[in-house]
């Protein structure tokens, strides 16, 4: 079996792996009744004798669970989220040799967590990642967590997935990054998530951006529901979509919703890694079937239901319109129309009592009304998991690598190029050890190139033809 590593950067970034570690927690516990240390919770989770105190804690093959330890590495420089999480529920599934924090933050500043901060704990930083990757017996890939509009998250994010890259060049490096609204409260957002774009289409293997504002969307979906909405559509009050009670201690928090809903995503991309199904799916071949150009390895996360992370009382939704809902962009973790652009490849990740048939018979259904690249008209990658989530009969996760970002790549740049145009706030940057003005113009460059290539893919959608009709006999 596989293993793999969370790598949770900045404030958004422990937040989001907070609840992505009691989610998993809440999920293998309700699949594994006997307390048995087994594959599934192998692939995330160490089984530790934490008895021997004077060597460190020992890995244990097997057997009953005696201690679980997190596969992941917390990094922050701040110490307040990762000490909240240290005093929370989770604080006994981390220990010391996984954190690494500072005092000072960086001040919303991209420079500063890359330049600065990547500098001074490059080898601490090298230093925790190896030793989570020596209790690994086949690391599969890297899981990384972070924001794109704040400094830590976007600067040192980066730099993390750099150093990941530059290490362990063979392991397999998925990033999961929160991109900030329009209406950010962080002015120098639009800078701090440019830069860091380029080191992700530099860097990572694949991207699943996540959007501030369709969080909102979602959760305020949620919470209309919960107010009492359609007759049995009632949300617990103690469910994990609007209880803080989980990871973090105390009551719930603002974005607590926001970051189960991108948890849930980490928890349905992993879920065939974790456990057994009738046609699984490697983490690495994500990448490898969904990613036709190294640069457009941006991939577009829907899920469905939107409740799977609560103890929801829903009617279970029909199979086939849980297959259309997944392509709808109400589903959608960030705001775009891919029915509207084009599809490069799509991933479709089912869990709970699905059949093969019932995955064929959708995608014939659904493959008319989405319209793909003249050269990959098969360009789909499926997986069934057995394991549904908590409460739930089944449940879909839809990966699309299509061309609908370009619009929310452009509106990026389009905010960067207001800001850079008057070169405000540009001496923050400048006045870094590291940085100068040529960081910004590549940076640009990078984010323009990548537009041009969905520009040119777009260009060829005029040119799709349906099927020729076939010949026909005349008689």
């Amino acid at each position: 079996m596989t293993q793999s590593i969370v790598v949770q950067v900045g404030q958004c970034g422990n937040q989001v792996g907070c609840r992505f570690w009691d989610l998993a927690l809440r999920e293998h516990a309700s699949v594994n009744k006997k307390g048995v240390y087994d594959e599934a919770l192998g692939s995330f989770f160490r089984n530790v004798d934490s008895r021997k105190s004077n060597g460190g804690a020992c890995d244990i093959i097997g057997g009953r669970i005696q201690h679980l330890k997190a596969r992941a590495v917390l990094v922050d420089m701040e110490e307040g989220v990762v000490n909240e999480i240290l005093q929370g529920p989770l604080r006994e599934v981390f220990d010391s040799t996984q954190l690494l924090t500072d005092v000072s933050g960086s001040g919303n500043n991209w420079a500063v967590g890359h330049m600065t901060y990547g500098s001074a704990y490059r080898e601490q930083i090298v230093d925790r990642v190896r030793r989570a990757a020596e209790h690994c017996d086949c690391l599969q890939c890297f899981f990384l967590i972070h924001s794109m509009g704040g400094g830590t998250g976007s600067g040192l994010g980066t730099r993390v997935l750099s150093l990941l890259e530059e290490e362990f060049p063979e392991v397999c490096r998925l990033v999961t990054s929160v991109y900030p609204s329009a209406e950010d409260d962080v002015i120098t957002s639009p800078y701090n998530s440019v830069l860091a774009m380029r080191e992700l289409t530099e860097h990572a293997d694949c991207v699943l951006p996540v959007e501030n504002q369709s969080l909102v969307d979602i959760v305020n979906k949620i919470k209309q529901a919960s107010r009492g909405g359609k007759p049995g559509s009632v949300i617990k009050r103690d469910s994990a979509v609007i209880s803080g009670q989980g990871g973090l201690a105390g009551a719930e928090k603002p974005f607590d919703a926001m970051n189960n809903i991108v948890a849930n995503l980490l928890l349905s991309i992993t879920s065939s890694a974790r456990f057994e199904g009738s046609l699984n799916m490697d983490l690495n071949e994500i990448a490898m079937n969904l990613v036709p150009f190294p640069r457009l390895h941006y991939l577009v996360p829907s899920l469905t239901p939107l409740y799977t992370l609560a103890d929801v009382n829903i009617p279970t939704r029909r199979l086939d319109q849980m297959f259309s809902d997944a392509f709808s962009k109400d589903h959608q973790l960030i705001r775009a129309d891919p029915k509207h652009s084009l599809y490069l490849a799509c991933a479709l990740m089912v869990r709970g009592n699905v059949q093969v048939s019932d995955l064929r018979r959708n995608i014939e259904r659904l493959r008319p009304s989405l319209p793909f690249v003249s050269w990959n008209q098969e360009g789909w990658k499926t997986s069934l998991c057995s394991v549904p989530p908590v409460g739930h009969s089944h449940s879909l996760l839809a990966l699309a690598n299509n061309t609908c970002l370009k619009p929310t790549f452009m509106d990026l740049r389009g905010r960067f190029t207001r800001l850079y145009r008057k070169k405000a706030h540009l001496h923050h940057y400048l006045h870094v050890e590291g940085m100068d003005q040529s960081c910004f113009s590549e940076a640009l460059t990078s984010l323009t190139s990548l537009i041009e290539e969905y520009n040119q893919l777009d260009a060829t959608k005029a040119r799709l033809t349906p099927d020729a009709p076939r010949l026909s006999i005349a008689t």
